[in-house]
């Protein structure tokens, strides 16, 4: 044993023994992804040839449907009115389209109520006293006056599984009667003609199935009219279908089977669904006498390979001795560095060139390493964004930029930790987690911060940090870091805008929902809050008299009035035009009544001195208290705005109440017609 262990530590035998593994293995992978590969493509292929022969078969099954139903209307409209006065004169009628009876199993006329009148069957002409007025089918067929398709039912005729077609008879626009037609799914197959005859003995299942999973053909008639649950075959395709939503697609689709090459396609119309199940293991049949030998012709180019592999190893690495005893003496003074050297070529020589140049490497790459860090120092110097380096959360490296964005000097900041920059302890804490978590994730930390300069004053800035190295995070920390103050501005002006109505500073319609919402989340429990709506009386002839700019300064003095009569929680809101709200929160009903008293009062104290005239007007105000009876805030604010208008047509100037009775059951929209119609009355 101690002539393998010493054989198993020879470079040569382990270079053998792992390139012969290699080999094996490589071979035996690619072996065995080509088979998969092929195996693959043959069943895609398959898959799509089942998707184009199922798509194929729901299209001509289509196209057989529509002739049949376009047969049945065909001869709807050759019914004569007389035709309809007597059962007699419509089986004369019938006995006259003799294609029309031979083509189906049965066919039948039920009058406008869906009582059967007239049969026609292998028994020839009835007039059984049925009534289908209760089959869904015959009632759409009636309702909607279009051509109908039945799902698969039980004939009350001949109990058997069945398919009614029905076209309605139309006398000025009006179903006055229904011809309709069956077909008896057991003696008539839907599918006959569709399926090439040389698949009906292999093991390829071809079925139809309507939008309620019912068989509407199967190669075993005793499935017809069930479910297709029944069918253990179709169980996994089915499930696949129905996870996809349950689609009816006339271009056919194609579901993974464990077992079987799955493809199904709507048939436009019924909206029935054409299944092809074909067998994996059938198609991939011809592959695996192929694998078999695939696998003797890689065993043999294996053992072939090695015995080359052997002879051209053992000649290939006699010199590698030489260059292992030249490697031991790399350092030695007293050895010239040309001496002693193989002289191979090949990897060996490779080996050889790169030994003989360590030494000198080594002093070169030092001497680029002292330029790297010159180079980087130049870069941090030059950057326009502040850049830094920190180890332990101290800085180690910082760049002009960064310097003069905190104020400060570079010798002050090397050496200082983090927290030196950062505004407060707690957000140096929330810093330092939100690092680690980020690393953690391999993820860099990008956040806004606020940093505190060397004069004490504080800035919005926007930090970027990641590791030095990804692998190990505790080597250091490199960040950048900018100031953020435009940015957070513009953001914060942008936020201004989406709440406030420019022209008066007031609060707006979005600002006003979104304060509304939240009390309705909390009704049960909320405090007594009262919703004002004004309406600027007569404002309409300040604009037409003295211009637009004039209404503007109105409804600005307007605003001013209003705002300083209410509390710094009250919310003042311009609805739009001359029309503002007022939230009251945490007020009583009577409080809100004084205060809108008194905001009426202030509005009409208001004087405008506008090119020499002194212009004034007053306000209608409506107030609507909330309580557990209001539906949401759209009704909340139509209360008020309804009460408004109640003032309006009360004379204008006054203050009115939504009654609590009109706060239960009507919307937004309806108060505001309502009211409309109620002012223009009056």
């Amino acid at each position: 044993m101690h002539w393998l262990s010493r054989t198993l530590d020879s470079l040569k035998a382990r270079l053998l023994i792992g390139s012969v593994l290699a080999l094996a293995l490589a071979i035996g992978v690619s072996t065995s992804a080509l088979l998969q590969s092929a195996e693959r493509d043959m069943l895609s292929t398959r898959q799509q040839l089942e998707v184009n022969e199922a798509a194929r078969s729901a299209y001509e099954l289509a196209f057989r449907v529509q002739d049949q139903l376009k047969m049945l209307a065909i001869a709807a409209r050759h019914l004569q009115p007389q035709d309809l006065t007597s059962v007699d004169a419509l089986e004369a009628r019938l006995r006259d389209w003799p294609l029309l009876l031979n083509g189906f199993d049965s066919v039948f006329f039920t009058d406008g109520a869906g009582h059967m009148q007239l049969i026609h069957d292998d028994k020839g002409f009835r007039r059984p006293a049925i009534d289908l007025g209760d089959r869904p089918y015959l009632q759409r067929a009636l309702a909607q006056g279009v051509p109908v398709v039945s799902n698969v039912i039980v004939s009350r005729v001949s109990d058997q599984p069945a398919l009614i077609l029905v076209q309605p008879v139309l006398r000025d626009g009006r179903t006055v009667a229904l011809l309709a037609a069956g077909l008896r799914l057991k003696s008539r197959n839907v599918l006959a003609g569709l399926v090439d005859p040389a698949e009906a003995d292999s093991d390829l299942l071809v079925a139809v199935t309507d939008a309620h999973g019912i068989f509407v053909a199967h190669p075993d008639p005793a499935l017809i009219g069930v479910a297709m649950a029944a069918e253990t075959r179709m169980a996994a395709g089915v499930a696949h279908w129905r996870e996809a939503g349950s689609p009816i697609e006339p271009v056919g689709l194609a579901f993974d089977d464990p077992l079987h090459v799955v493809a199904v396609a709507g048939v436009a119309g019924p909206d029935w669904l054409v299944w092809r199940l074909r067998p994996k293991a059938g198609i991939l049949q011809p592959l695996a006498a192929g694998r078999s030998q695939a696998l003797q012709w890689a065993a043999i180019s294996v053992l072939s390979a090695c015995l080359l592999l052997a002879v051209w190893l053992q000649w290939l690495l006699r010199p590698l001795a030489r260059l292992q005893a030249r490697a031991q003496r790399l350092f030695d003074p007293g050895l010239q560095a040309d001496q002693g050297w193989p002289g191979a070529q090949g990897e060996i020589g490779s080996l050889e060139t790169a030994l003989r140049q360590v030494l000198g490497e080594r002093q070169a790459l030092e001497r680029a390493n002292a330029r790297s860090l010159d180079q980087l120092h130049s870069l941090m110097h030059a950057a326009p964004v502040g850049i830094a380096l920190t180890s332990q959360y101290r800085f180690e490296r910082v760049s002009q930029a960064l310097c003069r964005l905190l104020g400060t000097t570079e010798e002050a900041l090397l050496g200082q930790p983090m927290q030196f920059m950062v505004a407060s302890n707690e957000d140096h804490r929330r810093l330092a987690r939100q690092l680690t978590e980020a690393f953690a994730r391999g993820q860099p930390h990008v956040g806004e911060w606020e940093l505190l300069r060397a004069d004490g004053s504080r800035f919005p800035a926007c930090l970027r940090a990641q590791p030095v190295s990804w692998t190990d995070p505790a080597e250091g920390t490199i960040w950048t870091i900018s100031d953020a103050t435009d940015e957070v501005a513009a953001r914060h002006a942008l936020q201004w805008a989406a709440t406030h109505d420019p022209l008066t500073g007031l609060a707006n319609r979005a600002a006003l929902t979104a304060r509304l919402q939240p009390m309705f989340d909390v009704l049960a429990r909320a405090q007594p809050a009262a919703l004002l709506v004004l309406d600027l009386d007569r404002f309409k002839p300040i604009n037409d008299q003295h211009g637009h700019a004039a209404g503007d300064a109105m409804l600005r003095a307007v605003a001013a009035a209003m705002n300083a009569r209410v509390r710094s929680g009250d919310l003042v809101v311009r609805l739009g035009g001359d029309e503002f709200a007022l939230l009251l929160e945490r007020c009583p009903a009577d409080v809100g009544a004084r205060v809108a008293e008194d905001v009426r009062q202030a509005v009409a104290e208001v004087r405008l001195d506008w090119q020499g005239q002194v212009l004034s007007l007053s306000c209608s105000v409506g107030m609507a208290v909330l309580d557990s009876g209001m539906a949401d805030a759209e009704a909340w604010l139509a209360a008020a705005d309804m009460a408004c208008y109640s003032a309006k047509a009360a004379g204008r100037g006054t203050v009115h109440e939504a009654p609590p009775s009109l706060r239960l059951v009507e919307t937004g929209r309806d108060f505001r017609d309502k009211q409309q119609a109620l002012v223009l009355r009056t």
